[in-house]
């Protein structure tokens, strides 16, 4: 039996290093585009650090071990070895 791709939306704000939400939708891709444009249209003007990512996989559990730095606070750390 084959799992359908599901939909993780993460809000991630740069300057407090934090992951602020973590939204799944299922295999509903139609309602995870709408909420990531209207996030991003939210913050698009705005000079806050917010990031927003939608991701699909099959669990959450795995998208803490592909994009672990949003779960582990090395997200963080990383713009300061940017240009390196």
């Amino acid at each position: 039996m084959s799992v359908g791709m599901k939909h993780f939306l993460l809000v991630f704000d740069h300057d407090r290093a934090q992951l602020l939400d973590v939204q799944e939708f299922d295999e509903n891709s139609k309602a995870a585009m709408r909420e990531y444009a209207r996030l991003e249209r939210e913050h698009l003007n705005s000079h806050d650090s917010i990031e927003i990512v939608l991701i699909g996989s099959d669990s959450l559990d795995t998208i803490k071990i592909t994009h672990a730095n949003y779960f582990d606070g090395t997200v963080a750390v990383s713009k300061y070895f940017a240009g390196i």
